[in-house]
């Protein structure tokens, strides 16, 4: 008896640093507009960075401030699994990474990929099983350092992560890597076999910051193991005005 290939599965991501739910330099509290932008896009798989899991201080302070995390917030009802990576944490509160996926998250872990001083970064990575019969995908969301010399100790770290992966397994990579020189580009390609999408597509990475006037190519979506991936445009508005950074967009088919 012969088993035929299970059908394709096309996916959407987004990934976008919201600025813990504020505009630029903190002037506005805007994360019920953010999740309005957000369920917009209908992505399967949401990569989150700098999302707030509590802060008493806004808590008190700001007008229709969610009491529950914001990733749950954000979630709502579209996401039914999520999971957070806590990266920050303070007196009033802490924050990470989290991910959003509309398919089950089988496992999650997040590791501390800080290097030294206050700067504290993280990747979490999760397990997620697509429909059917397809192998898991590994989803991982990462924030890395301002340091030129954190980004590169922690970008040998992804691509260490990411070779302990069984060959065959999707894997999405996605976040704000901070790496306006491009260096990322090739330390992932060559330890780890990844392709940023938006450099393959059009010959370079997406500048997603400062949002109101993107100069600086800061968010990235790398995959590896897939069939197809096409970057997703999005409009100019609302995002320029939710958060200090830009989100980007794709399509990708396993």
């Amino acid at each position: 008896m012969t088993h035929s290939a299970p059908a394709g599965v096309s996916l959407k991501v987004l990934t976008v640093n919201v600025h813990k739910g504020f505009t630029s330099f903190n002037r506005r509290f805007m994360l019920h507009d953010l999740r309005e932008a957000v369920r917009s896009v209908g992505a399967d798989l949401v990569f989150l960075q700098e999302v707030l899991g509590t802060h008493q201080r806004h808590m008190a302070r700001v007008e229709n401030f969610p009491q529950e995390p914001h990733y749950e917030f954000l979630a709502d009802t579209l996401w039914s699994q999520y999971a957070y990576g806590r990266n920050a944490v303070y007196d009033h509160g802490h924050h990470g990474n989290a991910l959003l996926s509309k398919f089950p998250i089988v496992k999650a872990e997040n590791h501390d990929i800080s290097i030294s001083g206050p700067e504290r970064r993280g990747m979490l990575h999760c397990i997620v099983q697509p429909p059917g019969e397809h192998p898991p995908i590994h989803a991982i969301c990462v924030h890395l350092g301002l340091r030129e010399s954190h980004r590169q100790r922690q970008l040998h770290k992804v691509a260490a992560l990411v070779r302990t992966f069984p060959a065959h397994e999707p894997v999405v990579l996605a976040g704000d890597f901070n790496d306006w020189r491009g260096h990322a580009h090739g330390i992932l390609h060559r330890e780890a076999g990844l392709h940023e999408i938006f450099l393959q597509a059009g010959g370079r990475a997406i500048r997603t910051f400062p949002a109101a006037l993107p100069m600086l190519a800061l968010d990235r979506i790398y995959v590896r193991n897939t069939r197809t991936h096409v970057p997703l445009p999005l409009p100019r508005h609302p995002w320029h005005k939710l958060s200090d950074h830009a989100p980007l967009a794709a399509e990708i088919a396993l």
